[in-house]
């Protein structure tokens, strides 16, 4: 039975979030999803007295996972909102939870190393230009939309959910920019705002540009970049529709056989832009080309995209790790030298590539701040 009390609180949080947080609508519906294994976890008790209930949130939390097969990343978001939801009752009823301490709150997450790190896998730029490589019959519509789309996505890093939704007046190809404007219609997430660019790959260029000048001289500036595709008895056409709530759903269905085709290994859409981001991560030079990916990224900061990608240039560090003592010193930036920063992190005016990569990151986190 869930305490009635309880049950309102976790409204009312909520609502919080909804109204004054400006949380999207399913997001705040994914929070309630989360947010009842806490009111189940509590029956009878008052959320003020939760730290003395037994068994703790952390053995319920097993006990569920075990029954219901969930993923360690699921536990993990539903402890996560659950502190978020312990902290704004403290916050908003100081007295009622002045038992509740912050430490107890702070407790409430999977133990460290309890997940097992996924290898985390993107496309990269040789499978890309498998896929560029394609011959597409030129009847097949279809397959050159996923094919100019696939580029497209590995040479802008957005989402698929933004791509399907993207009107033609937002690709202006010639100046290699993206208008990611939910004003516009694109689904971006949080509802983000922003002009991002794409890389400079010439092949990939060529298959998007293709596509391009056929939708554009076929649409209006309107239509969607990914348009809809009917077929009859006239063959294949283009129409202006609107995009269904499953078009990026049925775009993951669509890109398996275009991997399959290209002799690609399938995998989700998303990847794309997972491949985006190592690629400008492993060719950022500078502080400024690793904000550059952060900024195209739409991540709010650095430590976004360090605290995401990361793990993803792990073959790259190897080989620096493995190459040490083989490289040949390299004269720091001139931004590096001269600072505080730079004497004592690095004391020397010539570094090993791997550790001018660690100073820049520790120098983006800094600026970041």
């Amino acid at each position: 039975m869930v305490n009635r009390s309880n049950y309102y609180l976790a409204r009312e949080f909520l609502t919080y979030l909804r109204v004054i947080m400006r949380t999207k609508t399913v997001s705040v519906d994914r929070y309630w999803f989360q947010l009842r294994h806490v009111l189940i976890w509590l029956d009878e008790i008052e959320l003020s007295e939760a730290h003395r209930r037994m068994p703790t949130f952390f053995d319920y939390m097993h006990t569920v996972q075990a029954t219901r097969s969930l993923a360690p990343a699921s536990v993990g978001k539903i402890a996560q909102i659950a502190r978020r939801f312990f902290t704004w009752c403290k916050a908003r009823h100081p007295a009622a939870f002045k038992r509740l301490s912050r430490d107890w709150i702070n407790s409430i997450r999977l133990e460290r190393g309890a997940e097992k790190p996924k290898p985390r896998r993107y496309f990269t730029l040789d499978e890309m230009r498998q896929i560029a490589a394609l011959n597409v019959p030129e009847s097949d519509l279809a397959l050159q939309r996923d094919q100019a789309a696939a580029c497209l996505l590995f040479l802008s890093g957005m989402r698929v959910g933004a791509l399907v939704s993207l009107p033609i007046s937002c690709v202006k190809l010639d100046e290699r920019t993206i208008c990611q404007f939910p004003s516009e219609g694109v689904h971006t997430k949080n509802g983000k705002h922003a002009t991002t660019y794409l890389l400079n790959l010439p092949d990939l260029l060529a298959v998007v540009a293709c596509w391009h000048d056929y939708v554009r001289a076929q649409l209006p500036p309107t239509a969607m970049w990914y348009a809809h595709i009917s077929g009859g008895w006239d063959g294949a056409a283009l129409q202006d529709l609107a995009p269904a709530h499953s078009r990026s759903g049925n775009f993951n269905k669509r890109l398996r056989q275009l991997l399959l085709k290209a002799g690609v290994e399938p995998r989700s859409a998303h990847k794309f832009r997972h491949g985006h981001a190592v690629y400008g991560l492993q060719h950022a030079k500078s502080l400024a080309d690793y904000k550059a990916v952060s900024q195209n990224l739409m991540h709010e900061n650095i430590q976004v995209t360090d605290g995401i990608y990361a793990d993803l240039v792990g073959n790259e560090v190897k080989q620096r790790v493995t190459g040490l003592g083989t490289q040949v010193a390299v004269a720091l930036p001139s931004f590096m030298t001269g600072t505080r920063e730079s004497s004592a992190l690095l004391g020397a005016n010539t570094v090993p590539d791997l550790e001018l990569m660690h100073a820049l990151t520790v120098l983006a986190q800094r600026l970041a701040r």
